[in-house]
């Protein structure tokens, strides 16, 4: 099997578990997988811990990734909303 249709098979086999792995966060980022282990333990990106790995959904991973990491919702105040303080 040639590089690009292994990588290709492993792109479809990923995307059909639903899960990111800790690499491409990273590659995504462009930090370390340390930093991305560091971010994990932080909860600054969403994922499970299941003994030893990390377990994070794509799809919770975009969404993430898309709002920079800041939550919305009711009940959480926009950023440079009104805040009613004068």
């Amino acid at each position: 099997m040639t590089e690009s249709t292994q990588s290709s098979e492993a792109d479809v086999a990923q995307s059909a578990t639903g899960r990111i792995s800790v690499p491409e966060i990273a590659q995504r980022l462009q930090i370390g997988r340390l930093a991305v282990y560091s971010m994990l333990e932080k909860g600054i990106i969403p994922g499970v811990r299941l003994g030893r790995r990390w377990i994070v959904t794509r799809r919770a991973y975009l969404t993430w990734e898309e709002t920079c990491g800041f939550r919305t919702g009711p009940g959480i105040p926009s950023i440079g909303g009104d805040s009613g303080v004068n």
